[in-house]
C-alpha cells in the first residue's frame, strides 16, 4: 500500500487513547478516546470498553461528548464517569421536574448499569457541578468533590454571571491557569446515595491551599474510610503542600496522614484498607523525584526513594495484593513499570518486554490482568492487556485496540533513534531524533533539522507517537528532542542542578545536541530551527541570545522576564522556593530573565502566546515581541484568543504548526 506524509487535516483522523480502568475482576477495561470534531472545532471525549481477552472489539459506550474518569464499582456491575451532559430526563420529567435552565451544564457524575443495559444515568446534580468521585466498598454510594458556596458567596457568583461584575479577592493565590480567578468558596466532600442521590457533606474534609485548584481533592473510599488531600496550614496559599488525611464515611474521625512537608496525589487503599499508598514530591524543591509512600498504624514511607526515579504522569501506585504495588516512573527518557513492596524500599524494574521505543501513557492492574496505554513513534497509543504472573516474561502482551489502524497504514511515519552526547562541560546527554522514513542515519543527507524543547522543566521527551513530529519528519525535517539538565527520569542531581538558575545548562545542552547533528551530518548546518512551549519557550530564547546558529526560532507561551512576571503568573511560590523573593533577589531574577540578553539577538523570532495564559501571562511575549522588532529584529506575535497555557481545538491546533512551519520555511536560506 503505498503511504504519503502526513497532513495537517489528518489531524481530524487521529483517536487520542487514555484514562485506562479495568475492571474489578480484570476481564474488561474501560478507556477514554479523543477526537476531533471539524464541524464543531472541538475534541470531543468518548467513554469505549473491551475485553481484555482480545475476543472482541472495543464498543463505544458513550455517544454524546464530553466524559472522563471512568471508574468501575466494586462488583463491576456499574462503570461511573464525570461528563458535561445535558440533565438526565428523569430530573426534568413530571410535574416536580426542575425545568431547564439553559445554562451550559456542568460537570456531574454518571453511571452505565452494565448488568440492566440502557443509556448512563445521572447520579449527582449539584448547581456547581462534581469535579472527582470514587465509588463507595459496596457500590450503593459514591463520594464525590465539588464546591459549596454560602447564600452570600452565591449572590457573588451570580452578579459575576450575570452581571460581569468585577472581581474581588482577599486570596494570595487569586488565579489559576485554566480555573480563571478564584474565590474563597470552599471544596467539600459529599457522600452521595447511587439510587437515592441524597447526599450528605462531609463538614471536615475541605479542600484548600495554593494547588488544589489544579489538584482536586481526589477522594480514595477504601474498605473503611475515605482519603482525600488538603493544605491546613497556617498560610495555605502560601504553600505547594497538599496533605493527605483520612475521614470516616459518616464525617467523623478525621485524622492526618502527613506533616505539611508532601505534596500529596493519587491516593489508592490496599485491598484490606489497613494501607493507604500516594505520590509525594517535596513540596518546596520540585526537582527531587516524587516517590511513592505508603502509610498504615505506623506512620508514613518512601517505598521508591533508592530508585531516584520520579512517578510518571498515568502512574499512580495500584494495589495487585495487600503487599505489593505497581507504578510507572520515568526511567532515563522513557517511562516503564516498576512493582514495590508495600513494607520497604526495594522496587524492582518490570516489563522489559515494553523495549526502547515503547512508552507507557497510562496503566491499571485488577483482578490477574495489566491494561497498558502504550505508543511508539509510529503509532498512537493503544491499549494492550498482559497476565500480571507473566508480566516479567517475555511475551508479547495481548494488543486490545487499534484505534488509528487506517491513518497509520496510510502515512509515513517517522525513524526513531535514541542518541547521546557530550555537553559543554563534558557530562552525557541523551536526546529522542524523530527521522524521516527513508532517511539512513548510517549514510545521511544532511536535513533541516528543528529543536523541540520540551516543558516543564521537570518532564522528559520519550520516544512515542506526536503528530509534530510526524507532521515535520514528512515534510523532510529531523527533529531533535533533547532531555536537557532539568529534565526528569534520570536522577535528582540531573535535574536538580539548574535549581535558581535557568537557563545556561538547558541551552548548552540543546545547542550541543544539534552541534551533533550537524557533525552527525544529519543535519544541514545552515538550516536549523528552535521552538519549544512553556519552559521550551523560555530556553529557546536564552539559546538565541546565546547563539546566531539558528536560522529561525518560535519561542511558544514562556517567560521572558521573571522579575515582572511575579505576581501575575499563578505559580508565585514555585519561584519563591527557587530563587526567593524578587525585592530580595534582584540579581537572579534578572539573571533568569532572557529579556536582559535582547541585545544579542539577531535570530529571526515568532513569539507565541495565549489570551488567558496565566501560568506564562501573554504580557511576557509581548514584552519579547516589542523589544525584538525595537531592534529591528524580523518578528512576529501570534495572541490565541480565549487559550489558556496550551492549545486546545483543533483548528488553532492546525493553525499553531501551519504558522511554526511557514515561519521556519520563510527563513529557510534553501528555500526562496
Amino acid at each position: 500500500m503505498d503511504v504519503r506524509p502526513l497532513e495537517l487535516d489528518d489531524l481530524y483522523d487521529v483517536r487520542r487513547v487514555s484514562d485506562c480502568s479495568l475492571s474489578p475482576d480484570g476481564d474488561r477495561v474501560a478507556f477514554v478516546v479523543t477526537e476531533a470534531d471539524e464541524d464543531a472545532d472541538e475534541n470531543h471525549r468518548s467513554l469505549f470498553v473491551v475485553p481484555t481477552d482480545g475476543g472482541d472489539d472495543p464498543h463505544r459506550l458513550t455517544r454524546l461528548p464530553g466524559v472522563g474518569s471512568p471508574k468501575w464499582s466494586p462488583d463491576g456491575s456499574k462503570l461511573g464517569f464525570v461528563a458535561s451532559r445535558e440533565r438526565d430526563v428523569s430530573l426534568r420529567a413530571g410535574r416536580e421536574g426542575d425545568a431547564p435552565d439553559g445554562d451550559e451544564p456542568k460537570s456531574q457524575v454518571w453511571a452505565f448499569d452494565l448488568d440492566r443495559g440502557g443509556d448512563a444515568r445521572q447520579v449527582t446534580d449539584r448547581e456547581e457541578g462534581v469535579r472527582e468521585f470514587d465509588w463507595g466498598p459496596d457500590g450503593d454510594r459514591i463520594v464525590v468533590s465539588a464546591r459549596d458556596p454560602t447564600e452570600e458567596q452565591r449572590e457573588y457568583l451570580d452578579a459575576r454571571r450575570e452581571e460581569d461584575a468585577p472581581v474581588e479577592t482577599e486570596r494570595l493565590q487569586h488565579k489559576a491557569d485554566g480555573q480563571g480567578w478564584l474565590d474563597d468558596v470552599a471544596t467539600y466532600l459529599f457522600v452521595v446515595d447511587v439510587e437515592t442521590r441524597e447526599e450528605r457533606r462531609l463538614d471536615d474534609a475541605y479542600g484548600g491551599g495554593a494547588r488544589e485548584p489544579m489538584t482536586g481533592l481526589q477522594p480514595a473510599w477504601g474498605p473503611e474510610r475515605i482519603a482525600f488531600v488538603s493544605n491546613r496550614t497556617e498560610r495555605p496559599d502560601d504553600s505547594s503542600a497538599m496533605d493527605a488525611y483520612t475521614i470516616a464515611p459518616d464525617g467523623s474521625d478525621l485524622r492526618r496522614v502527613t506533616d505539611g512537608e508532601l505534596m500529596c496525589s493519587q491516593l489508592r487503599w490496599s485491598p484490606d484498607g489497613r494501607k493507604l499508598s500516594f505520590v509525594g514530591s517535596e513540596s518546596t524543591n520540585w526537582y527531587v523525584p516524587s516517590q511513592v509512600f505508603v502509610a498504615d498504624v505506623e506512620g508514613y514511607r518512601s517505598v521508591s526513594a533508592s530508585l531516584d526515579r520520579t512517578v510518571s504522569r498515568g502512574g499512580a501506585p495500584t494495589w495487585t495484593d495487600d503487599e505489593t504495588l505497581l507504578c510507572s516512573v520515568g526511567d532515563g527518557g522513557r517511562t516503564r513499570l516498576v512493582r514495590l513492596d508495600a513494607a520497604r524500599d526495594a522496587p524492582e524494574r518490570a516489563f522489559d518486554r515494553q523495549g526502547e521505543y515503547r512508552t507507557i501513557r497510562s496503566f491499571d492492574a485488577a483482578g490477574s490482568t495489566v491494561a497498558l496505554c502504550l505508543t511508539s513513534p509510529d503509532e498512537p497509543a493503544d491499549v494492550y492487556a498482559v497476565p500480571l504472573e507473566s508480566i516479567d516474561e517475555g511475551d508479547e502482551p495481548t494488543r486490545l485496540t487499534s484505534m488509528n489502524a487506517d491513518l497509520v497504514d496510510a502515512v509515513e511515519t517517522p525513524r526513531c533513534e535514541r542518541v547521546t552526547f557530550e555537553n559543554g562541560d563534558g557530562d552525557t546527554v541523551e536526546a529522542i531524533a524523530y527521522l524521516p522514513s527513508e532517511f539512513d542515519p548510517d549514510d545521511p543527507d544532511p536535513r533541516p533539522l528543528i529543536a523541540a524543547i520540551h516543558g516543564g522543566p521537570m518532564a522528559y521527551d520519550a520516544p512515542g507517537f506526536g503528530f509534530d513530529d510526524c507532521y515535520w519528519t514528512g515534510e523532510g525535517y529531523v527533529v531533535l528532542r533533547v532531555n536537557y539538565r532539568g529534565s526528569t527520569s534520570y536522577g535528582r542531581d540531573f535535574s536538580e542542578v539548574i535549581r535558581g538558575e535557568w537557563g545556561p545548562r538547558e541551552s548548552d545542552d540543546v545547542i550541543s545536541g544539534v552541534e551533533w547533528a550537524v557533525r552527525r551530518g544529519w543535519a544541514d548546518e545552515d538550516r536549523l530551527f528552535v521552538t519549544g512551549l512553556s519552559q521550551g519557550g523560555v530556553n529557546t530564547v536564552h539559546i538565541i541570545a546565546r547563539t546566531d546558529t539558528f536560522a529561525a526560532a518560535a519561542p511558544e507561551h514562556g517567560i521572558y522576564d521573571f522579575y515582572s512576571l511575579f505576581g501575575t503568573g499563578d505559580l508565585h511560590h514555585w519561584y519563591e522556593n527557587d530563587v526567593g523573593l524578587p525585592w530580595e533577589e534582584l540579581a537572579a531574577y534578572r539573571a533568569m530573565s532572557s529579556i536582559t540578553e535582547v541585545g544579542e539577538i539577531d535570530t529571526p523570532t515568532l513569539v507565541t502566546a495565549g489570551e488567558n495564559d496565566w501560568r506564562c501571562p501573554p504580557a511576557q511575549a509581548e514584552q519579547l515581541y516589542v523589544s525584538l522588532k525595537k531592534r529591528g529584529v524580523p518578528s512576529k506575535l501570534v495572541v490565541y484568543p480565549n487559550e489558556h497555557h496550551d492549545i486546545g481545538a483543533p483548528e488553532r491546533t492546525r493553525h499553531r504548526l501551519r504558522t511554526l512551519t511557514d515561519w521556519f520555511e520563510r527563513h529557510d536560506p534553501a528555500r526562496d
